[in-house]
């Protein structure tokens, strides 16, 4: 099937998100595709700010190693959950609305000062990440039932991993591109100039990751159909609640006791694609370990169903674990 065939497939409202694809050689990264949002210059006192905090984090690792930098990185994540008022309000709104009267104050609370914690601690490493040694880099992530990808790509046809907005997944696409998979992201338009600055930094130590392929959240799915056409493996976050656009292709599911709408445009795809399809969660664990998680097939493409039965079927369950794993790790809330 052509990619032309359901290019009228949008898939606004993705998120920024990598995911692995098979170990094969990879291939030179692709030219970027005319149409697509061109890259906001990041101005020089920026550049300059952010130099500096990076020299900063790497003195302190030097003298006090990782696990001293993680100890930092909950310091100050406990000023900032002390500090600022307004974002802690905004996580204990965000946890009534998934869990409304199930937790008792004490109980956010600590889910709170947890999640402040876990965020900068995360953005540390991720701001630095390039400046380590591989070999400390690939130590510091556990893949589990990574071999189920491995055997989906033995078809030919492609895999597409649903994540969500719990869990530092930044941090894990990094890594899988380091361990030699062919990697494709779906990222927003207007990313912040940290992460920009911090991508092309990348980009220059690793050649695992310049020969990524970043799509665009406002695009259509045209190169991402034909990525997965090749046997390549695209990953974004469908728990996407808001429409951006009146062409985005949204689903009801029922998921903390209430209706919302997710994005369902990358399961179409997945599904004209002939795409195995799993959903992916990023666990952080202390000192910077990260486990990364490869759940159950959504869609097994040898099981024949009709599309809308599928979309009914993936969409439910993707819900039902994306609350399942929010119930077990509730301070790996993101985008607060």
């Amino acid at each position: 099937m052509s990619a032309n065939d359901v290019q009228d497939i949008p898939i606004s409202g993705a998120a920024s998100a990598a995911a692995p694809s098979s170990r094969s050689t990879l291939p030179p990264k692709e030219p970027e595709t005319p149409g697509q949002p061109a890259e906001r210059p990041i101005h020089a006192f920026t550049r300059a700010r952010i130099a500096l905090v990076r020299a900063i984090l790497m003195a302190w690792v030097r003298a006090f190693s990782l696990k001293g930098l993680y100890g930092l990185g909950r310091f100050f994540g406990t000023c900032e959950y002390l500090c600022d008022y307004n974002r802690r309000r905004r996580v204990r709104k965000k946890l009534y609305q998934f869990f409304k009267d199930e937790l008792s104050p004490a109980r956010v609370r600590l889910i709170t000062w947890r999640y402040f914690m876990r965020i900068r601690c995360d953005k540390m490493f991720y701001t630095i990440m390039d400046r380590i040694p591989r070999d400390k880099l690939l130590k510091r992530i556990k893949l589990k039932n990574i071999e189920a990808i491995d055997d989906a790509l033995k078809s030919g046809k492609g895999v597409y991993v649903a994540l969500c907005h719990f869990g530092s997944h930044h941090v894990a696409g990094l890594m899988m591109a380091l361990l030699g998979y062919d990697i494709a992201g779906v990222r927003d338009d207007k990313e912040s100039a940290v992460r920009r600055y911090i991508a092309q930094k990348y980009r220059e130590t690793f050649p695992e990751v310049a020969r990524m392929k970043i799509f665009y959240s406002s695009s259509f799915p045209r190169q991402i159909m034909r990525h997965m056409q090749q046997n390549g493996i695209v990953a974004s976050l469908l728990d996407v609640d808001r429409r951006r656009g009146e062409t985005t292709r949204m689903h009801p599911v029922n998921i903390f006791g209430e209706e919302r709408e997710f994005l369902v445009g990358p399961v179409q795809m997945a599904i004209r694609c002939g795409a195995t399809t799993f959903q992916g969660f990023v666990v952080s664990r202390r000192n910077f370990y990260y486990q990364l998680i490869v759940g159950e097939k959504l869609i097994d493409p040898d099981r024949p169903e009709a599309e809308d039965v599928i979309v009914q079927r993936v969409m439910q369950h993707y819900a039902d674990n994306v609350e399942a794993f929010a119930r077990r790790h509730p301070d790996h809330l993101m985008r607060i």
